[in-house]
């Protein structure tokens, strides 16, 4: 696989705070940006099997839209494990938003990663989600991906937040082409739900030219929910707490030659 790496410009923490607290008070009634230490995020709600998002940290996005659509590239499989190590960071604590492992759960899912990776002296911890089409009624089901399956793969896509870890049945692949976002939105499922919901989103601000998706976001809960998120359903009411960090460096892995702007929201 091609691995393409370049340096970000990271900004101090109190600067991009300021940033955001300016942009973000564009569209929220109320909103507060501060610098505080990471939470500790082996605790509920998150219950991860890292402490934090913290040291070394570095976005990777592997292959693209453009393997799923128009038509899906089957061949598209990828293991976490050695994700890691292509991002010179063995042993990463890996969080994001990518299309799930069908090559082991033999239909296509939303992928939640929540993966300690393997280092020369730990084993590699599991702690992801799927979510797909519950087959009985129809309704979005999320399971626990290490409850039943026990390999660290993913496929097509995937947006991943890397670091040390430290404190501080949905609808199968479509055998038509899908050549519109119109064309998209008629094959996906969209389903209301219930809150906390726990996000794991991976942006940029700008893309330097390697075909990135700016921003991707898959969450899920304790309640049994989970998936894509599209946009919030109760903008009067809704109640978004974040924990993020810059990344120091982007790993742009298997980057599809040919490309297109459909499927990407």
């Amino acid at each position: 696989m091609a691995c393409v790496e370049f340096s970000f410009h990271v900004p101090d923490l109190e600067e991009l705070a300021g940033v955001l607290q300016k942009g973000l008070k564009d569209n929220f009634a109320d909103v507060q940006v501060s610098v505080v230490d990471c939470p500790d995020l082996t605790k509920e709600p998150f219950a991860f099997p890292a402490k934090g998002i913290c040291g070394r940290t570095r976005i990777a996005e592997v292959g693209g839209v453009p393997y799923l659509l128009p038509l899906v590239k089957q061949e598209k499989v990828y293991d976490l494990n050695k994700i890691a190590k292509e991002i010179k960071l063995p042993g990463a604590f890996i969080l994001g938003a990518g299309a799930g492992p069908f090559q082991t759960v033999g239909f296509n899912t939303e992928f939640m990663p929540v993966i300690q990776t393997e280092s020369e002296h730990k084993p590699p911890v599991n702690g992801s989600y799927i979510a797909h089409i519950n087959p009985v009624d129809g309704g979005c089901l999320l399971e626990k991906y290490s409850e039943k399956y026990h390999d660290f793969g993913c496929a097509l896509l995937a947006n991943l937040f890397a670091s040390d870890g430290q404190p501080g049945k949905p609808p199968e692949f479509s055998s038509c082409p899908l050549n519109t976002d119109e064309e998209v939105n008629k094959w996906l499922h969209f389903y209301e739900m219930n809150a906390p919901l726990v996000c794991l989103p991976v942006f940029v601000s700008r893309d330097p030219g390697f075909d990135l998706r700016l921003e991707h976001t898959h969450c899920f809960s304790h309640h049994g929910e989970g998936g894509h998120y599209h946009y919030d359903t109760t903008p009067d009411a809704v109640q978004y707490a974040g924990y993020f960090l810059p990344a120091e460096l982007l790993y742009r892995i298997d980057q599809p030659k040919e490309t297109h702007s459909t499927g990407r929201d």
